[in-house]
C-alpha cells in the first residue's frame, strides 16, 4: 500500500469522523444550557453606547486634522 491510499483511507474515515464529532460539539456548545445570557449579551452589542459623548470640538474632531477643522458645524 504506497503512501497516498493510506492517508486516502485515513481521511475518508476518522478524519471524516473527527470533523463529525467537531462540528456536532460546536452545535451542543452554542445551544448548552444556560448560555442564553452570554447570547443575549453579544446580541446586545450594537445597541450599546447609542448616545454620543458630549464633543465641545463640534462633531468629527478629529486631533486637529485639516478636514475636521474645515467641516462645517452642522453635520
Amino acid at each position: 500500500m504506497d503512501t497516498y491510499s493510506l492517508l486516502r483511507e485515513i481521511a475518508d474515515s476518522w478524519v471524516l469522523l473527527a470533523m463529525v464529532i467537531f462540528y456536532v460539539g460546536a452545535i451542543v456548545w452554542a445551544f448548552r444550557p444556560g448560555s442564553k445570557g452570554v447570547h443575549d449579551d453579544i446580541a446586545d452589542i450594537p445597541f450599546r453606547n447609542e448616545t454620543l459623548p458630549d464633543d465641545s470640538d463640534g462633531p468629527r474632531a478629529a486631533r486637529g486634522s485639516k478636514i475636521a477643522q474645515n467641516m462645517p458645524e452642522a453635520l
